[in-house]
């Protein structure tokens, strides 16, 4: 059995630190799954979605959007960790492809073969990835944001597009949600949007409590969000 590793590597001057878990029982060339954290950075939560995705037979890679060493414990400090990026979609799009480009670079990784997960910001993360024209196979965004970037030329999707959502989600409003199919149709782009009623943001946390602030967990949709993925990756991987 392999063990994870912390892999280091960079965007531009930027030291970065990933959470790399090969595949379980895997050839020795497996499907790799980027997995992209909230706006917490990368924690915990991210790094055990990297080792449960190795039980599908994939390796999973925890990539790291802040900085080595860099976690947000109140919501201050989150959102003064991840407004820079959010405010800047070309450097956060860079900031993902540095970690997209490490992992198409580790020797167990079948570089043809990859693709991304996203929860919350890290939904908008790979959805951003994929709208950047990139060739990778598909991307599953878990109560992400679905507004595309300001001003951003419009790119051919290559890559299949999978968003799980929860209808009572208060940070995505119903016309965002609109807004994403119709560019989505657009740019010609192999998409599906599943909704899930009576649920909020963040649904697939189980440490997400705070209806006042709209995230609160859903075990029911956790586990159909998550089958919903592995559905999607036994076609596209």
């Amino acid at each position: 059995m392999t063990t994870p590793r912390l892999v280091e590597y960079r965007d531009d001057t930027v030291l970065l630190e990933g959470y790399y878990a090969p595949a379980v029982n895997a050839p020795a060339k497996s499907p790799a799954v980027i997995v992209i954290h909230d706006w917490s950075g990368k924690n915990e939560f991210a790094c055990k979605k990297a080792e449960k995705l190795t039980q599908l037979g994939f390796a999973g890679f925890a990539l790291d959007m802040y900085g080595k060493g860099k976690i947000g414990n109140t919501k201050e400090e989150k959102v003064a960790l991840m407004q820079p990026l959010i405010s800047d979609r070309s450097k956060l799009l860079n900031r993902i492809l540095a970690a997209y480009d490490t992992v198409r670079e580790l020797p167990e990784v079948d570089a043809t073969k990859i693709a991304a997960i996203g929860f919350c910001f890290g939904g908008l993360c790979v959805l951003d990835l994929a709208r950047s024209g990139i060739d990778v196979k598909g991307v599953v965004s878990f109560h992400g944001l679905l507004n595309a970037p300001e001003n951003a030329k419009q790119q051919k999707i290559k890559s299949k597009i999978l968003a799980l959502h929860g209808y009572d989600d208060p940070m995505c409003p119903h016309d965002q949600i609109i807004a994403f199919g119709d560019e989505m149709t657009a740019a010609k782009a192999d998409w599906q949007l599943h909704m899930y009623g009576g649920t909020m943001h963040a649904f697939t946390n189980p440490m997400a409590n705070d209806p006042g602030f709209g995230t609160v967990y859903n075990k029911i949709a956790d586990e159909r969000s998550w089958q919903a993925m592995v559905d999607f990756f036994k076609e596209i991987l």
